[in-house]
């Protein structure tokens, strides 16, 4: 599936919900599914700086694809950066740099995360971008 298929099932799901607390309770389900990351990977280099709660990003590049991994001491925070992982992990570098997040503003993400939350979403995104980049340029 391309990015943009991934973000549009993510907007359907939630589309499924009445209100915010429904929606809440999704993203800590989300948290719970989320693969692991390797304990030697929760590094100080791997850490989103700008999150009131510890998250950690980790990237590897597997054939052609970028392949994430994250873990967070918060249950809200760890189904935010499931839902990022999902759509951009297992994908082509240049297109996680091409790829919008259109989709957190359509969920209605961003206005629902006390400030600091929505910073730490926006740190996150730059991380996963950032990773992208930087195979992008071994490429």
């Amino acid at each position: 599936m391309t990015i943009q298929e991934i973000q549009d099932e993510i907007v359907d799901e939630f589309s499924m919900f009445d209100d915010w607390m429904q929606r809440y309770e999704y993203i800590i389900d989300l948290g719970k599914s989320l693969p692991l990351i390797d304990e030697q990977y929760k590094t100080e280099d791997n850490i989103i700086k700008g999150c009131q709660s510890k998250v950690w990003v980790h990237a590897e590049q597997i054939g052609d694809k970028v392949v994430f991994t994250a873990d967070s001491d918060a249950i809200l925070t760890k189904g935010i950066i499931a839902i990022l992982i999902r759509a951009f992990s297992n994908q082509k570098a240049v297109d996680i740099l091409e790829a919008n997040t259109d989709f957190i503003d359509e969920i209605g993400l961003k206005e629902h995360l006390s400030p600091t939350r929505a910073n730490g979403l926006v740190s996150m995104i730059k991380k996963i971008k950032m990773y992208a980049l930087a195979f992008n340029a071994k490429n």
